[in-house]
């Protein structure tokens, strides 16, 4: 294994993501590569660790791309839960933005619950959405960002 494949690099599934400022600082504090990939320009950070990925407004282009790079040592940032899945599926570690971490035994049932609400949504029996994003939420999210690269440098990616 080269040493590329045991570096740890994160993915931002970035269009709708509340907590990027939170994981540049947590990657400039590590040392860490940082994709941030959208369907559309955003303005980031001039910080040669930080790569902006502009993807075609195809639909799941974003998701594509991260999840074709997904891999043992990347953290992966996203709301998605079907990216989520694929991601956990390749390795990756991921991770929401309110700090909830997926697993392969917690994606399965999140993906499951997506679907049930979506329907619900579809038929008119919920018309709201998620809940508010809140500061106990980017407290969690910095906890388990932190918590998850620790443990992947404990486990020889660095």
């Amino acid at each position: 294994m080269s040493d590329a494949d045991r570096s740890i690099i994160v993915f931002v599934d970035a269009d709708a993501c509340p907590v990027k400022d939170e994981i540049y600082r947590v990657a400039g504090r590590y040392g860490l590569h940082v994709s941030v990939v959208a369907n559309s320009f955003m303005s980031l950070p001039r910080e040669s660790w930080i790569e902006r990925v502009v993807v075609s407004d195809g639909f799941d282009a974003a998701d594509d791309w991260i999840a074709e790079r997904a891999r043992p040592g990347a953290v992966v940032i996203t709301a998605d839960v079907p990216l989520a899945a694929r991601c956990v599926k390749a390795g990756a570690s991921v991770i929401g933005p309110t700090g909830k971490p997926f697993s392969e035994n917690s994606v399965g049932m999140a993906l499951a619950t997506r679907n049930l609400m979506q329907d619900l949504r579809e038929a008119g029996a919920i018309t709201g959405g998620p809940k508010p994003f809140s500061p106990r939420d980017r407290s969690a999210f910095l906890g388990e960002l932190d918590r998850t690269i620790m443990r992947l440098k404990r486990g020889g990616f660095g």
